[in-house]
C-alpha cells in the first residue's frame, strides 16, 4: 500500500531490530545464521519486505502472534505467513473490513495464505530458535515467542502496558489468568520482552506484575477503577504497578481495559 505512515527501525541487539510503524503498532526483525524471522507485520502502509531486504537478503519466515489488523495487514508483502488456527477466523474478520479490502483492491495486492503454528512448534534461524507457546486471552489465538538464544520474549498483544481484554474475541480475565499462570515458567528462561506497542525492552517482571493486576480485578479490587470510552463503547480500566529499579519502555501508567 501507499506509504502514508512512517517505519521507523531501531537495532536493539546485533540480531534482533524493532519497527515502529508511525507510533501506532511495532513488529520485529530476528536475523539468524541462515533465515531471518519477522514477527508482525503492523498496519500495511509500509513495505516490510523491502524493509528487511535492507538488513539481510536470507529467506524470510513471516509469524503473526494474533489476527488483529494492525498486527497482520503488512503479510500483503508476503507470500505466506504463520498464525495459530484458533485466530483464523478473527484474520478472515480483520482482513475483510471495508477499508482494508478497498484498499487491497485499488493496489491490486491481497493477503497471502496463512499457515498452522501452536504451541511446542520451534522456529530454527541458524544459531537463533524462537520456541512457540499459546497465551489465550487478549485473542483466542494469541502466541509468545521466545527466542531462546537471546533470553527474549516477543509477546504481541498479550503482554503490555495498555491490555485490551474488552474486545469481543478476547476471552474472560478468568481465563486471561489461568493462560498466563501456564506459562510463568518463561519468567526464568528470559530477562526481557518486547510487545506489540512499545518503545523498546521491558523488563520480564511485566508478565508477573500484568498478572497480579489481573487478580485484583478478579478479587474484587477494583474501587478506584474508572469507566474508558473507546470507538466499541465504554469498558472499565484498572490501573497495575510495576516493580521499582526494573527497566520499562514507558513510565506513565500501565493498565487493564475490561468488561465491567
Amino acid at each position: 500500500m501507499e506509504e502514508k505512515v512512517e517505519l521507523f527501525i531501531k537495532q536493539l541487539t546485533p540480531d534482533v531490530y524493532m519497527m515502529d510503524e508511525g507510533h501506532m503498532a511495532c513488529g520485529y526483525i530476528v536475523v539468524g545464521i541462515e533465515k531471518v524471522c519477522v514477527i508482525d507485520t503492523m498496519n500495511g502502509f509500509n513495505d516490510v519486505k523491502k524493509a528487511v531486504r535492507e538488513i539481510t537478503d536470507k529467506p524470510i519466515v513471516v509469524v503473526n502472534t494474533h489476527g488483529h489488523g494492525d498486527h497482520i495487514f503488512g503479510n500483503i508483502y508476503f507470500d505466506e505467513a504463520y498464525l495459530n488456527p484458533d485466530d483464523f477466523d478473527l484474520a478472515e474478520e480483520s482482513a475483510n473490513m471495508p477499508v482494508f479490502v478497498k484498499a487491497c483492491k485499488e493496489f491490486g495486492i491481497k493477503m497471502p495464505p496463512f499457515k498452522p503454528i501452536k504451541e511446542g512448534d520451534v522456529i530454527n534461524l541458524g544459531g537463533k530458535t524462537l520456541e512457540v507457546y499459546n497465551l489465550p486471552g487478549h485473542t483466542a489465538g494469541g502466541i509468545v515467542l521466545l527466542l531462546k538464544e537471546d533470553r527474549i520474549l516477543f509477546t504481541g498483544d498479550s503482554v503490555n502496558h495498555h491490555l485490551w481484554m474488552m474486545l469481543k474475541h478476547s476471552l474472560s480475565l478468568a481465563e486471561y489468568a489461568k493462560s498466563v499462570d501456564r506459562i510463568l515458567f518463561l519468567k526464568d528462561k528470559a530477562d526481557r520482552l518486547l510487545h506489540g506497542h512499545t518503545a523498546g525492552f521491558d523488563d520480564i517482571s511485566l508478565l508477573t506484575c500484568l498478572r497480579d493486576g489481573v487478580q485484583e480485578i478478579l478479587d474484587g479490587k477494583t474501587e478506584n477503577d474508572k469507566d474508558f470510552k473507546w470507538s466499541g463503547g465504554t469498558c472499565r480500566q484498572h490501573n497495575f504497578k510495576v516493580l521499582e529499579g526494573k527497566e520499562y519502555s514507558q513510565t506513565d501508567e500501565y493498565v487493564i481495559y475490561y468488561k465491567p
